[in-house]
């Protein structure tokens, strides 16, 4: 009998790699690999790969930026699927954008500076992709990411085509995307305003994040949310946990909400630290910390 894997290689143009390593395509560099990777060519034929996994009945996981995100050291299971940068084009009239959602998270504020708009200050430094960021309504105290999104095209085996973006139910970190749907570009709308000021305020925000984070290590950011009127970083450091180690992952001494990867740390570092973090605080405070990051691929049910 064929392999799975020969059947989409076959019938899905683009990059098709099979047992790819994940960990490089993370921004913690952690984790196992994938049973097939697929970076789609083009439209058409995502639909065809859409297609192809429902019908086969294989899992499919979509990865962004690799910000926020530890995959198991056991892989990922069925097919990690990655959009191009330019996938499938963008464009702009007046206040609105339309985005590749697999373009960095940095070509929005570009693009926007660009034709005089501002309105995305909230996003300097933030990593990953913009779909990535829709995914995870990312944002600072600035603002999010729901702020400025208009509009939201999804693809599905059935077709594609744009959603309003209060449809994806989009609140602190998390939204509501359609299962077997795929974010691909996305819409927002800004306004015009002084673009000098917007860049001084963003180079401010990129120079506290530098004073204030780990980013010369292996880091995918925030681990938790913060819950109401609080801070997790504080709570993580309150408990006595701040450059605690377990492995070759440990929990930083500049920011105790960022775990950092010193050299070879596996998912399994990383979930303990991120057990014990939860279990002190609430121990110690009575308060359940939520994870920011998504956990993606085959772990053991004792590392959850």
């Amino acid at each position: 009998m064929a392999d799975w894997r020969d059947e989409i290689a076959r019938r899905v143009r683009g990059e098709v790699l099979r047992d790819e390593p994940l960990a490089p395509r993370t921004a913690i560099r952690v984790g196992g690999r994938a049973d097939l990777f697929v970076r789609p060519a083009d439209p058409e034929a995502l639909a065809e790969l859409l297609g192809a996994v429902r019908t086969l009945g294989i899992p499919l996981t979509v990865l962004g930026g690799g910000a926020n995100t530890l995959f198991a050291d056991r892989g990922v299971r069925g097919v990690v699927l990655k959009l191009p940068r330019d996938y499938p084009g963008e464009s702009s009239a007046g206040e609105r954008l339309v985005l590749s959602a697999g373009a960095p998270v940095a070509r929005l504020p570009a693009r926007a500076h660009a034709l005089g708009l501002t309105g995305i200050e909230f996003l300097a430094g933030v990593p990953g992709t913009l779909g990535g960021a829709t995914a995870m309504n990312a944002g600072t105290r600035a603002g999010e990411m729901k702020d400025v999104l208009t509009r939201v095209e999804l693809a599905t085996a059935d077709g594609s085509g744009f959603v309003p973006a209060r449809e994806l139910w989009l609140t602190y970190r998390t939204s509501r995307i359609p299962p077997g749907a795929v974010v691909t570009r996305i819409e927002v709308r800004l306004m015009p305003g002084d673009v000098a000021r917007s860049e001084a305020v963003m180079r401010g925000a990129r120079e506290r994040r530098r004073r204030t984070q780990p980013l010369d290590r292996p880091t995918f950011g925030s681990t938790f949310t913060n819950p109401p009127n609080d801070y997790a970083g504080r709570l993580i450091e309150s408990v006595g946990l701040k450059g605690h180690r377990v492995g070759n992952a440990t929990w930083s001494t500049v920011h105790a909400n960022f775990i950092v990867n010193l050299g070879g740390a596996t998912a399994a570092d990383v979930l303990a630290l991120i057990r014990l973090a939860r279990e002190r605080v609430w121990e110690r405070h009575g308060v359940r910390l939520e994870t920011e990051v998504r956990l993606l691929g085959e772990f053991l049910a004792g590392e959850l």
